[in-house]
């Protein structure tokens, strides 16, 4: 089976990266544990909030890897002495990974009754317009296949411009 990439037009040049984040996002885990909830805090901040009742600061991990906030959990073996007639609170450990734009930075995390916080910030975007200097090309002759060829291939514009004016 072939497989179809979205990002196969030629108008899209260099997208090769965002095929690559969503196939990272697909191969993540579905299951629902812990639950989270993301939320918009103020004009370029993030805030993502997950339910990790019965874990401690000790317990838990927040880190970055490949573009990737990674938070983990896995809490301490309980004292072999209690005995639980009914264990409803998850106790097991978890892995919850989201992928993160480029630029996205994490601000801090926080543990507040059960509740992992953790604060991004999305930086402004700079308006970056540049005009591209067009330039006259050179005319075709056969000296200047066999200059570029005796160079190996590496003599650049100006240096061809050079032997010409010369």
């Amino acid at each position: 089976m072939t497989r179809v990439s979205l990002f196969n037009s030629p108008l899209l040049l260099g997208f090769d990266h965002f095929e690559r984040v969503l196939d990272r996002i697909s191969k993540t885990s579905a299951e629902g544990y812990p639950p989270y909830n993301i939320e918009q805090i103020g004009e370029n901040g993030l805030r993502i909030t997950l339910a990790v009742a019965g874990f401690s600061m000790d317990d838990l991990q927040v880190s970055i890897e490949d573009n990737q906030l990674i938070i983990r959990g896995r809490q301490a073996e309980d004292d072999q002495n209690r005995v639980f007639l009914h264990r409803g609170i998850a106790a097991r450990q978890f892995q919850r990974a989201f992928v993160l734009a480029e630029g996205i930075e994490v601000v801090s995390a926080a543990l507040d009754n059960g509740l992992l916080h953790i604060d991004l910030q999305r930086p402004l975007p700079e308006n970056r317009a540049r005009t591209i200097k067009i330039e006259k090309a050179l005319p075709e002759r056969p000296g200047n296949a066999a200059i570029n060829v005796e160079a190996g291939g590496q003599g650049t514009l100006a240096q061809e411009r050079r032997r010409n004016d010369e």
